[in-house]
């Protein structure tokens, strides 16, 4: 098995003979797009609440832990850029797996490990935005926006309001991409590029307000907001000295959920792609830039607020719950400014809109490319002629999102509940690494590039083995329970039973739906 050239009549093997998706996707988009996938502005948000269920912040530094991840990343860079430029056609990595491994195994790993996990991370996002609005209020002075800043299972937090909330404003997501998909990729763009600009402008707010600011913030929120403890007492409850690799190395998983490992985007639609720059540059540009920008914001934070100060407010429950303490609302409380606290407040929602843009987009291209296939329902393929849009999978998308965002505010509290999904993801890359392995040796002719695939290939196997064995290890932090761990095994025994079904229903009209799994899909 492994990717070759077409070689039998299209029409028996896949659903139409073209995809009927149309290329206006710029070198930009596809940046963007990146961008939104890696979500450097819910990272620089979320940080607290899985520091807060850490067993030690002893010895750990976020801008270490950032700048060690990234460097983890690289092969991984190595491995979706070359893959990319030889193999870039909707569904991204899905074609590369399911082509190495068959439409059985690599099909359900990719089901599972891309399709149906995005849905958990965006019912993460859309809370996560819900949390934002509700942090922006009470920053501005709206204790009444509290219940909706909290995260669920928290006193004084309102889970039915959160998940009307953050349902409506995934539909009205879903709504302009079924019916302007053109405006859904620029939404990505734009509002990638507005957050980048405020998340910049955060950074030189906290560098103005340096070590003064801060301690004026806190003294602010100690003597009109109820805060019980000072600037010092926060710093001095902090009392590890020096650093140490070891506890750092456990927040890995938090970068993996989050940051570095999330380049597929671009990828997932390059048959839309306009020009080969987007093809070649897109990954490498975009990981620079994130790592960029969440180093810099956590560097920002420890330059204006103290390396003490900061790790000891990211273990203190009442900051981080009750005062909603990240990077934006640091930013924000030392801004002495009422429209400039507004900005920022804006810029940190507006991240949150962004990545689930980018999801709606690059889920449903992946659903799509599974259903091109046969892997799944035809129907899910189906592009709107009037649209221009794959609106069976965007409905697909809306039904489970909005039940998974259900699951989590009403039966599973914590936010941290849907990170344990995500393992299936850490899974998905280390089968991604090794298809990359087999199709090097199997296909390329190029030695340097072959060498280069399989070092690449079994870095970034042997990388997520370790950030794998870390999820499982330490569940009580990376949301390990039923919702999360069933979530994962369910999708994959699904994957396995829609193949079986697919195959044997098309077997029936003449289709041998394994013959697709041997060829490069047409554009």
């Amino acid at each position: 098995m492994g990717i070759g050239k077409r070689k039998t009549d299209g029409t028996k093997v896949f659903v139409r003979q073209a995809t009927g998706l149309v290329k206006h996707v710029s070198l930009l988009d596809a940046i963007s797009l990146n961008l939104g996938d890696m979500s450097a502005g819910a990272a620089v948000a979320t940080i607290g609440f899985t520091t807060i269920l850490l067993s030690t912040m002893a010895g750990v530094n976020l801008v270490y832990a950032s700048l060690l991840a990234f460097i983890l990343s690289i092969p991984q860079i190595v491995v979706y850029t070359i893959m990319n430029r030889k193999v870039h056609r909707t569904g991204g990595d899905y074609i590369w797996t399911s082509r190495v491994f068959g439409g059985m195994f690599g099909g359900s790993l990719a089901f599972m490990g891309y399709s149906l996990e995005t849905l958990a991370f965006l019912a993460l996002i859309a809370l996560s935005t819900v949390f934002a609005i509700g942090s922006v209020g009470v920053a501005l002075g709206n204790s009444s926006f509290l219940g909706l800043a909290l995260s669920g299972g928290t006193p004084g937090a309102i889970p039915w309001l959160q998940f009307l909330i953050a349902s409506l404003i995934f539909a009205a997501l879903i709504a302009v991409n079924i019916f302007r998909p053109k405006i859904g990729y620029k939404l990505v763009t734009y509002s990638i590029m507005i957050g980048v600009v405020i998340l910049l402008l955060s950074i030189g707010v906290l560098l103005h307000a340096g070590r003064q600011g801060v301690e004026s913030y806190i003294a602010t929120l100690h003597s009109t907001q109820g805060f019980n403890q000072t600037y010092t007492q926060v710093a001095s409850s902090y009392t590890s000295k020096g650093f140490n690799l070891a506890d750092t190395l456990l927040l890995l998983p938090f970068f993996a959920i989050f940051v570095y490992p999330w380049m597929n985007a671009a990828p997932a639609v390059s048959s839309e792609i306009k020009g080969k720059s987007g093809i070649k540059w897109a990954i490498p540009i975009s990981s620079v830039i994130v790592m960029l920008l969440v180093t810099g914001a956590f560097a920002t934070m420890y330059y204006a607020g103290g390396y003490n100060f900061i790790n000891g407010a990211f273990t203190n429950s009442t900051l981080v719950y009750d005062y909603s303490f990240n990077f934006w609302t640091l930013a924000m409380g030392v801004s002495n400014s009422y429209v400039l606290s507004l900005i920022i407040g804006i810029g940190w929602i507006i991240w949150d809109l962004a990545i689930l843009a980018y999801g709606i987009i690059v889920f449903s291209r992946y659903i799509f490319a599974q259903a091109f296939d046969r892997f799944l329902p035809e129907k899910l393929a189906y592009v709107s002629p009037k649209y221009g849009s794959p609106v069976a999978a965007h409905a697909f998308d809306l039904i489970v999102t909005v039940l998974l965002i259900g699951g989590a505010a009403f039966l599973y509290g914590p936010f941290s509940s849907l990170y344990g999904a995500v393992v299936a993801a850490m899974i998905y890359f280390i089968f991604i690494a090794l298809a990359a392995i087999i199709y090097a040796i199997k296909h390329d002719r190029n030695a340097g590039t072959k060498y280069t695939l399989i070092i690449s290939g079994v870095l970034m196997a042997l990388v997520f083995g370790y950030i794998t064995y870390e999820f499982l290890a330490y569940p009580s932090v990376w949301g390990g329970n039923y919702l999360a761990y069933g979530y994962v095994a369910v999708s994959f025994i699904a994957g396995l039973v829609l193949y079986t079904i697919s195959k044997r229903r098309n077997a029936a009209k003449g289709i041998d739906i394994s013959l697709a799994f041997k060829e490069i899909p047409p554009d």
